[in-house]
């Protein structure tokens, strides 16, 4: 099924993110992960795509596995940084051949020490939706950053940016983790203010160790506010208690979220069952309620 048609069914919805290993003899072990994963159920599921296209064959295989095997509607990652055009639409090609009928449309992190091109026939994930749209008959989402992309001048220009993958044929826009629900809420404001009427679904990430919180603040330079930071300062130190507390404040926000309107999660679960199934029962009974 096609992400944008789960959307529009008149429920709550809650997904998840899983990885590919880096190389294929580690594949049993994710899938593994993945099929605890695809055993809770979610609305859907999604695959990353390794820096530069490193996983590729791994993100289709895990995508078509889930799909196939546990019934899960499934998107694959696919990034367009140091790729041409003809190697976009083999791997296109490959997951058309897949059954994989969801791609999420992104310019993707320039791999360590690479010391070709970087951008050749892509500078934007705008220009890749449109190629991804001109060769099939896809469902594209693309990536937002409620706290302004890194690489974007200011947020008017954030904003234009998100506005170009709309137009390039983004159907539905997922944010990068935040941990303010309020930054959420005024992102949300200027996007409908500026006229971009697609779905917008909030990735949550469960912050179950103290070291992914430096990660996550240099992957995509989110606030951490005052109340997470003395979390992490109490129970940091202490595995179960971090990951109780993380599972705990993920699930505040989705609640709080979901009390203002907000239908639509995407949780980063990132091959951890037992962080999907923490956060899903703690909304078993929430995720029944329909306006």
């Amino acid at each position: 099924m096609k992400i944008s048609e789960v959307l529009k069914q008149d429920k709550p919805t809650l997904s998840f993110e899983v990885f590919p290993p880096k190389k294929d003899t580690d594949f049993a072990q994710v899938e593994a992960a993945a099929t605890q994963i695809a055993a809770l159920n979610p609305s859907y599921m999604s695959v990353t795509y390794g820096a530069g296209g490193s996983t590729k064959g791994l993100t289709i295989r895990l995508a078509e596995e889930i799909q196939k095997k546990y019934d899960v509607a499934t998107i694959a990652h696919l990034t367009c940084v140091c790729a041409g055009k003809d190697s976009i639409r083999q791997a296109l090609s490959d997951m058309k051949a897949a059954g994989i009928e969801n791609i999420l449309a992104l310019r993707g992190d320039i791999p360590r020490d690479y010391e070709g091109e970087v951008f050749t026939d892509f500078a934007h994930a705008s220009e890749l939706a449109e190629l991804i749209k001109a060769c099939g008959d896809f469902c594209v989402g693309g990536a937002c950053y409620p706290e302004v992309h890194p690489d974007s001048a200011d947020r008017n220009a954030d904003i234009e940016g998100l506005k170009r993958k709309v137009e390039a044929g983004c159907e539905y826009l997922t944010t990068q983790m935040f941990f303010d629900n309020n930054i959420f809420f005024n992102f949300m404001y200027r996007v409908r203010e500026a006229g971009i009427a697609v779905p917008i679904i909030p990735g949550i990430m469960p912050i179950t160790r103290q070291v992914q919180v430096k990660n996550a603040v240099k992957l995509s330079g989110c606030n951490v506010p005052e109340r997470f930071k003395n979390i992490v300062d109490r129970f940091g130190d202490t595995e179960a208690a971090m990951k109780q507390a993380g599972i705990a404040y993920a699930t505040d926000q989705i609640i709080d979220l979901m009390a203002n309107g907000v239908n639509h999660i995407h949780v980063y679960s990132m091959n951890k069952p037992q962080v999907a199934k923490g956060i899903q029962d703690n909304l078993s009974e929430i995720l029944k309620v329909v306006d």
